[in-house]
């Protein structure tokens, strides 16, 4: 079978299309035939040889949409279109192939209103955002910051916040077309760091109050600046650092409102916690309170490029290798 494989962790050139033997439903995971991967911005850290777990030679990908062939069982049947995450891709081969081994409990059924491209990009962004929501006590009419509103796990949280009664669900964008498409797309609390800053978008649109939680998978700079905006006994949850993996804190941002800061790292994260998420997901899909935002496709054998249009190109929205 055909598979996008790491022969080195050097960069884009480096991803290789070659045959390798197709998986079987063995050791209690369930074989499924791929239908569409989602590319994210963990693949290029791998790729780029900055993530020091990995081994090579490594087919990349954490999360894909399939339809299951062996080894679903009754939960799962033979003929189920199926969207998953895990360890695939950074510990073990991945989603980046034409047939993927996944353990049972690392799947979801996809709702039928939500297709298979949309469903590959779905898992990593909408788990991570539901746990980091979780997590931080979220309840309706909190408010809400998530960077990045054409970012993946900052669209999510923005949705699901949204979705699940924040007074405010808040984001940003350094880009104004951006911040045109996120309103035109219904986004209404999106702050334009073009045109003022991080903390002054918040205190407007909260009328001074700040925020409750804030969900940062950008770090560096943003990072710092989103310390700032915290309501009185807030919280942020650090997750990503697409910008710097470095920022510099003033740490009475933290003191004055008594404010705290942690971390999620979805791979320790235990399954309970998951099944939780995935099942308020599901709902919230079904329902079409969320709904998944797809960039651009590009088929398996040019996941070099796509990996590029992510990190270069900074679009808005998810891109997903069809297979």
């Amino acid at each position: 079978m055909r598979a996008m494989r790491a022969e080195t962790f050097n960069g884009y050139k480096e991803l290789k299309l070659v045959d390798v033997l197709k998986p079987a439903a063995t050791d209690g995971k369930v074989l499924l035939r791929m239908t569409a991967a989602g590319v994210t911005p963990l693949d290029h850290t791998i790729l780029s040889g900055t993530f020091h777990h990995a081994k090579l030679p490594l087919v990349l990908g954490n999360e894909g949409a399939g339809v299951v062939e062996e080894g679903g069982g009754t939960e799962f049947p033979v003929g189920s279109r199926v969207m998953f995450f895990g360890p695939y891709g950074a510990f073990e081969d991945g989603a980046y192939r034409e047939w993927v081994a996944v353990r049972k409990q690392d799947l979801c059924l996809i709702p039928e209103n939500i297709d298979d491209v949309s469903a590959a990009g779905i898992p990593v962004a909408y788990l991570t955002a539901q746990v980091a929501l979780t997590r931080a006590g979220f309840q309706a009419g909190k408010t809400v910051l998530a960077p990045a509103i054409g970012g993946s796990v900052g669209n999510a949280v923005t949705q699901l916040a949204r979705a699940l009664g924040a007074k405010h669900a808040m984001s940003s964008t350094t880009n104004h077309a951006k911040a045109e498409q996120a309103q035109a797309l219904g986004f209404k609390e999106v702050i334009d760091t073009s045109l003022e800053k991080l903390g002054d978008g918040v205190r407007r649109i909260t009328g001074g109050y700040g925020a409750d939680i804030v969900i940062d998978g950008i770090g560096g700079e943003v990072l710092s600046a989103a310390l700032g905006v915290l309501a009185l006994g807030g919280s942020l949850t650090t997750l990503g650092y697409s910008a710097s993996r470095k920022t510099t804190i003033d740490v009475t941002d933290l003191i004055v409102p008594q404010a705290s800061i942690r971390s999620l790292n979805m791979f320790l994260q235990p399954p309970a916690a998951v099944t939780d998420a995935w099942n308020v997901i599901v709902s919230l899909l079904k329902s079409g309170a969320i709904k998944p935002i797809v960039a651009k496709t590009f088929p398996l054998g040019e996941a070099a490029d796509a990996l590029r249009y992510l990190v270069e190109g900074r679009p808005f929205g998810r891109v997903v290798l069809t297979i």
